[in-house]
């Protein structure tokens, strides 16, 4: 599909237009028993919509950005993909401010937050915005908090940080919980001395601690002497 170097609403019309007659009814189906959303659906993969955003990141991406509408799943996530290719981090804060607001599902969160590469230069920038996100009652605004946090944050610096951040979550949901126990997973990986350490004392509830475990167990990067050791920190 072709793209606009410039975008206005006449122009984003007919790129909508296009969008729909794009739709994978077969895909539709399958992808949308994994995802909830009260977007509609059109069903189109998702690289098919990173490749779509890195044309419109080729011309005027702001132009986009100030016309994009949310009617559509595939919609979302290709203007928070747009943002991802943004290289001016207060552009990137501003326009990922407005859409944060409009995620409401792990999908957008996690392929957003996973594109944002900026982020490794300006990680101190994020933190505190991350603190701020944790602190949410919106689910999906805490999950990207925490999804930030798992793929930018594990390291020798961080990780008593991240671990107290974890310790100060309060909303007790399913998309939290999940997000929670994959980066306590992913922290055993890379930072595990202390990431044992929290796992002995901590303030997870059950089912996140027992989640982190289960992940820990299922991942080819952890030894099987280690796999067991985990156990003895079931709830």
């Amino acid at each position: 599909m072709k793209v606009p170097s410039e975008w206005n609403e006449e122009s984003y019309q007919r790129f909508q237009r296009e969008l729909v007659l794009l739709e994978d009814e077969t895909y539709r189906e399958f992808n949308f028993k994994l995802i909830f959303t009260e977007y509609e659906k059109i069903g189109i993969r998702l690289p098919y919509l990173k490749d779509l955003a890195k044309k419109i990141a080729k011309g005027n991406p702001i132009s986009f950005l100030e016309v994009v509408e949310s009617t559509y799943y595939e919609e979302v996530m290709l203007e928070g993909l747009v943002i991802a290719t943004l290289k001016d981090i207060d552009l990137v804060l501003e326009y990922f401010s407005r859409y944060i607001w409009k995620i409401d599902n792990w999908a957008h969160c996690d392929s957003v937050i996973s594109s944002m590469k900026i982020v490794k230069a300006n990680r101190e920038i994020f933190f505190r915005r991350i603190k701020k996100y944790l602190k949410s009652k919106d689910e999906y605004i805490v999950r990207v908090g925490i999804v930030l946090l798992l793929n930018y944050y594990i390291d020798d610096f961080y990780i008593d940080k991240i671990f107290r951040l974890c310790n100060g979550i309060k909303l007790d949901t399913y998309y939290v919980n999940m997000a929670l126990a994959w980066l306590v997973s992913e922290c055993f990986v890379k930072q595990k001395t202390k990431t044992v350490l929290f796992l002995g004392n901590n303030k997870l509830n059950k089912f996140t601690q027992n989640k982190a475990i289960s992940k820990i167990r299922d991942s080819f990067r952890v030894s099987e002497n280690d796999k067991l050791l985990v156990t003895n920190f079931k709830k």
